[in-house]
């Protein structure tokens, strides 16, 4: 992607099912599942590089005994940190203590962070300072140990105000108004109150309060709590929690939103947010890890005891179509396939826009999510490409000689690595101007691959602002000087914010927005503007259920490709000598390539929960009175 797009997050949850000692035996370490941890964290860290968390529990231990470890890092290499203080301290005591060597219940007793529970998470902060407060996984205390609560997650709650006050009015003092802070008070709520009532059973049953806290253990309902704390959560999430005894869970929205796998049998059971990871850490085949179905819960008990709870009734399946598009890791099985789809199902557009002219045609892409898709994009073009010499040969097959079929046969799809990104660039001056002059200078081109005669198209995964289109790539790309330059977008036209975990939460900042509200200046309708200001502003106090997403109406007057043409428009300048067009892919052909992940609301403004539409009236609200404001 050539804009500069964050997303949160990525999380790793393993419970080991056997003792410490089969590991031990079976793999040489006691610390299997800490290395497991590593891998799956690591094999992550595309989606989040400002903070990781580390947070591990060890089961049955005796009093006084510390039984939770967490490690926690904003470095610039956080889950390197992470597991370098981890090994740190592993080493200390190993050295320290010999007699540990060969003895695992001594390791698991005197050694941090070696436990049977463990819980990761990698982290893009979408807003607010990236303070060590703010990584998680999140720990909530208590001395008895079934009310310690650690929760980490993928996620973003459209109504954290409602959330608060909620927890106000439960009689709670909360410390900071964050969703994952609000969140996990709120199961933490819910979790004392059960506790509280099993415990009162237990009393009535005659148990003393040492007797009762393992039967507590043992009765202690996860999906009722979840069920009664997630009552009111408006959002997308995928979230894991560890209570200190030992349950432990994962829990996704009903919309299926923020996405989540697992992976069991008789020694492990793992989750992580995407599959491949699962499938490469653990050699384990594609259709053995399975995916956590919406709305549901997989409850792992202290007992090894393994279940799905349905936790809030599923709604239509709106999984987020950006993990296809580019954040998930390109190497699942699906979304390679997705990638390529996307790639082929665009090419019409992109024959339609150099005249059918593949002969004079380079396709490239802009590193580097984007090659798959350049990959399905080029096979259409072959496929087109031969096509069109089938029906030359068909048509001329009486008159064809030994050296015209060969020259004809030698004819191919012109494909070249035109654009490099430096990687280690960084636009570190504040002046704008400067900041212009190196963000112009993010890619570098391979020069004596065009000639003037040329079109250049060049296919990224998708558009967002522009800026380094703008600033950088186009400018590039003219430096070639091919007679035309068309920018393909795999993904549709990004039109409304999101609101479920990727920065997008600003609609003055989106090209096609932009786009549109100049379509609206030269066209004299202005005036729509204003209208769904005012339209926003009558439903300011709605219930979320009763809002309406009126900022569809901006859109409504044109074709999808006259906001291209605009967008081509803007991010072109006076000085750029090629002729510029800009293609994006269609939402109907995003569906055909993704059938699976059909959340699509920041292309179409279809929120997947009510919350959606009060953020994108907030978002045009503040844009209207000029607020630089979050909407949510």
């Amino acid at each position: 992607m050539s804009d500069a797009l964050k997303h949160e997050c990525g999380i790793a949850l393993i419970r080991l099912l056997k003792p410490l000692e089969f590991y031990k035996e079976k793999y040489g370490t006691a610390f299997y599942g800490i290395q497991k941890m590593y891998l799956l964290m690591e094999k992550q860290h595309n989606r989040g590089q400002d903070g990781a968390g580390f947070a591990s529990i060890k089961l049955d231990v005796e009093p006084g005994e510390r039984y939770i470890s967490r490690v926690r890092s904003n470095h610039a290499q956080p889950i390197q940190d992470v597991f370098a203080q981890i090994n740190d301290r592993i080493n200390e005591e190993m050295a320290a203590h010999p007699e540990y060597a060969d003895d695992v219940a001594l390791q698991k007793h005197k050694i941090p962070y070696l436990g049977e529970l463990f819980l990761g998470h990698v982290r893009y902060g979408t807003f607010g300072k990236n303070s060590i407060e703010s990584v998680h996984p999140f720990l909530r205390q208590n001395n008895w140990m079934h009310r310690n609560l650690i929760l980490a997650g993928n996620f973003n709650m459209t109504n954290v105000k409602e959330l608060f006050q909620s927890l106000v009015e439960l009689g709670q003092h909360p410390k900071e108004m964050a969703d994952t802070v609000t969140v996990m008070e709120k199961i933490g709520h819910f979790l004392d109150d059960e506790v509280t009532d099993l415990y009162q059973e237990c009393k009535n049953e005659g148990l003393t309060k040492r007797e009762a806290s393992p039967v507590i253990a043992e009765r202690l309902d996860v999906a009722k709590i979840l069920t009664r704390a997630s009552k009111n959560l408006d959002g997308g999430y995928a979230m894991a929690g560890l209570l200190g005894h030992g349950d432990s869970f994962v829990f996704r929205d009903p919309a299926g939103i923020r996405p989540a796998y697992f992976y069991q049998d008789d020694e492990i059971v793992v989750v992580a947010s995407e599959r491949p990871v699962i499938q490469t850490v653990f050699n384990v085949p594609f259709d053995k890890v399975q995916e956590i179905e919406p709305g549901n819960a997989l409850i792992i008990k202290k007992n090894g005891t393994i279940s799905m709870k349905e936790i809030l009734p599923p709604t239509v399946k709106k999984a987020c179509s950006f993990e296809r598009i580019y954040f998930s890791r390109g190497s699942d099985a699906e979304i390679y396939q997705e990638r390529k789809t996307l790639g082929r199902l665009i090419l019409p557009a992109v024959l339609k826009s150099i005249d059918q002219d593949t002969d004079n045609t380079v396709f490239s892409y802009i590193p580097n999510t984007a090659e798959t898709s350049f990959y399905g994009l080029v096979e259409a073009a072959q496929d087109f490409l031969n096509q069109r010499k089938n029906n030359y040969i068909l048509q001329n097959r009486n008159t064809l000689t030994k050296e015209s079929l060969q020259e004809l046969l030698s004819v191919k799809i012109r494909t070249e690595k035109v654009a490099i990104k430096d990687a280690k660039l960084r636009t570190f001056i504040t002046e704008d101007s400067s900041r212009d002059d190196l963000v112009a200078h993010v890619y570098d081109v391979t020069y004596g691959v065009i000639k003037p005669t040329d079109n250049l198209v060049i296919i990224d995964d998708s558009i967002v602002r522009g800026t380094t289109l703008k600033m950088s790539i186009i400018k590039m790309m003219d430096r070639l000087n091919p007679k035309r330059i068309v920018v393909v977008s795999s993904a549709p036209q990004i039109r409304y914010p999101d609101c479920y975990g990727i920065d997008m939460a600003k609609l003055e900042g989106l090209v096609a927005f932009k786009a549109a509200l100049e379509l609206l200046k030269e066209r004299n309708l202005y005036h729509i503007v204003d209208e769904v200001y005012a339209k926003c502003k009558a439903q300011e106090n709605f219930k979320d259920s009763e809002v309406v997403n009126y900022v569809t109406a901006i859109y409504a007057p044109f074709q999808p490709q006259e906001v291209s043409d605009k967008i081509a428009e803007m991010l072109s300048s006076p000085e750029i000598k090629a002729e510029v067009k800009i293609i994006f892919q269609t939402v109907e052909d995003l569906h055909v390539a993704c059938p699976k992940n059909l959340g699509d609301w920041y292309f179409t403004g279809d929120y997947p929960t009510p919350g959606g539409n009060r953020v994108v009236n907030r978002a045009f609200m503040n844009f209207y009175e000029g607020k630089d404001a979050r909407a949510y």
